[in-house]
């Protein structure tokens, strides 16, 4: 069968939990048409993230790669558009913390998306899930993780679409973290099959 790399974080920040995580582990293992998904959970850590993103794309060679971030107080599921070659932030879980710097010293200013992220909206909007497209992915963990899949994909000819999916906090996490908006945890899943979905039906690679 074909493979779909589905990667998800750990927790961070103020977040004791990542519903990234949750979504990965049940959609381990499932099918979607000819295609199966390989679920992994990276470290939020700037520099082992890159280096453990980089190792299974060499090991699982899959024909399409998404991976997932938490954008906590956003109330959409917004795939990404571009990835840009900055890395900034706050410190991630084993206290790096990069300013002003740049992912790749050598590498392109930035990277499109090559999901087909306005028919993933449109798809999710449709089945009543509210996403929109959103035009940056900021400058932590999960720009730095688009950028290296983009990356990886446009060094090994291109083909592999590769993109990133920011999505809401589960209730779980809005109980405990606050006022923040949330989703039910099975209609986050729901939308990122959606998501899943579309890409295969899709058949090919598009800028958005």
């Amino acid at each position: 069968m074909k493979k779909i790399l589905l990667t998800g974080f750990e927790p961070f920040l103020s977040f004791s939990l990542n519903p990234t995580m949750q979504i990965v582990k049940e959609l381990h293992g499932s099918t979607v048409k000819d295609y199966i998904i390989e679920g992994h959970i990276l470290p939020v850590d700037f520099k082992k993230s890159e280096v453990e993103l980089v190792k299974l794309l060499d090991t699982v060679q899959p024909d399409i790669h998404i991976s997932l971030g938490l954008a906590g107080g956003r109330s959409k599921i917004t795939p990404e558009r571009i990835a840009i070659n900055v890395k900034d932030g706050d410190a991630d879980n084993e206290g790096n913390k990069p300013q002003d710097e740049a992912i790749d010293p050598n590498g392109r200013e930035g990277y499109f998306s090559t999901l087909p992220i306005r028919a993933m909206v449109d798809a999710m909007n449709k089945a009543g899930y509210p996403a929109s497209i959103s035009n940056t992915a900021g400058t932590y963990l999960c720009n730095n993780i688009m950028y290296v899949g983009r990356k990886y994909a446009e060094e090994h000819g291109g083909q592999m679409p590769s993109g990133f999916i920011h999505i809401p906090a589960s209730h779980e996490l809005a109980i405990e973290h606050g006022r923040i908006p949330s989703w039910s945890h099975q209609d986050l899943v729901e939308a990122i099959r959606i998501c899943i979905e579309t890409t295969v039906n899709f058949g090919g690679m598009k800028h958005d």
